[in-house]
């Protein structure tokens, strides 16, 4: 479980890392030709890792049975890209990343509770409850008036 936590905690670095970097971009090319940028990089790195480096274990032969909602991420992802984009080029990457973290917590919060996505369901608790809130009440101080 460690071991997860700190993959976890090493991705939010990363993201934080990346959406920076994102804004930069988007401020120079464009938000979306550098969204469109960040995406063909990686396609081509997954393209690797799966087909060059023989990681490919023939998972696409069960592409008939994925719930048509699962292939919504995509979509999403470009969304998301494109608001961490532009958001912390216009705000700046602490006061985004703040916004971006509380709204995926509490959004996270309502998925585990009610085990959307085939995921694990999770109760409500008064101390989830109370962990949001204290999330939000940071948020506020850290993003000021």
């Amino acid at each position: 479980m460690l071991f997860f936590l700190l993959l976890a905690a090493a991705a939010g670095v990363l993201m934080a890392v990346q959406g920076s970097i994102n804004g930069a971009l988007g401020k120079i090319i464009g938000s979306w030709e550098g969204n469109f940028a960040v995406h063909l990089i990686g396609l081509l790195c997954v393209a690797a890792v799966l087909f060059l480096f023989g990681t490919y274990q023939g998972g696409f032969a069960k592409i008939r049975e994925v719930p048509w909602y699962l292939w919504l991420g995509g979509l999403i992802n470009v969304v998301i890209i494109f608001g961490v984009m532009v958001s912390i080029a216009q705000a700046g990457s602490a006061k985004a990343t703040t916004a971006i973290i509380t709204g995926q917590l509490a959004m996270s919060m309502v998925i585990e509770t009610f085990g959307w996505f085939g995921l694990q369901q999770s109760p409500f608790t008064w101390s989830k409850g109370i962990g949001v809130a204290l999330m939000a009440v940071a948020a506020k101080l850290l993003l000021g008036k």
